[in-house]
């Protein structure tokens, strides 16, 4: 762990350094980005303006951070998807912890998520490839599960793999980020979910699901 001037960070400037992350990430959660600055974050972990420039360059430099860590953790994601069946009741379970797995996610991460979508919809580049590299954790495996499908003449072989895995992951990032405003709409997280699952396990397999 290095600081900003190549110097090698100590176990107590490690623990400044992740402090101001931390510190960082709360007021992320409360406050608008564009709001947040660097003196702020630095009384909030009870140390200078000076202390934060010597591990970050910036706020955005910080949240980038945090954002990487973020992203390390959606690799995790592939899980939910990689090496599971989509046969009978099996299929509906799987759709049901893909939906799950993707909202709670979503839910924990909520506030450095709406950074990385508001900088990759700015078009920076930084923010753009974090985002990807969470949405390709799932794309991925599910374009192998409908390559398999296919192969086993389950589904359409005319069918874009890869087209109908990213139409369904963007469908739950959309969703996933949008969870409070459903709200607004009368609709309830108990009523989202079970919805959400039955169109992913239509979208990928084309059938009711066996429940």
């Amino acid at each position: 762990m290095r600081t900003v001037d190549g110097r090698v960070a100590g176990r107590r400037g490690q623990a400044t350094r992740q402090k101001l992350l931390d510190c960082l990430g709360e007021m992320l959660s409360s406050s608008p980005y564009r709001d947040v600055k660097v003196i702020d974050v630095a009384r909030k972990a009870g140390t200078s303006p000076a202390t934060f420039y010597q591990y970050f360059p910036d706020v955005e430099g910080a949240v980038l951070e945090i954002a990487e860590e973020m992203a390390k953790e959606g690799a995790g994601l592939t899980a939910l998807v990689s090496g599971r069946s989509w046969a009978g009741k099996a299929g509906w379970q799987t759709s049901e912890e893909l939906v799950d797995g993707f909202l709670d996610f979503w839910r924990k991460h909520d506030a450095i998520l709406r950074v990385v979508d508001l900088g990759a919809a700015e078009g920076d580049k930084r923010f753009n490839k974090i985002r990807l590299k969470i949405l390709n954790s799932v794309t991925g495996s599910l374009t192998e599960s409908v390559k398999e499908l296919q192969s086993k003449g389950r589904i359409d072989k005319d069918i874009s793999p890869a087209a109908l895995a990213g139409s369904l992951v963007v469908l739950l990032a959309s969703v996933a980020s949008h969870q409070k405003g459903f709200q607004s709409w009368g609709v309830k997280q108990a009523e989202l979910r079970p919805t959400l699952a039955q169109l992913v396990h239509l979208g990928v397999t084309g059938k009711k699901p066996t429940k």
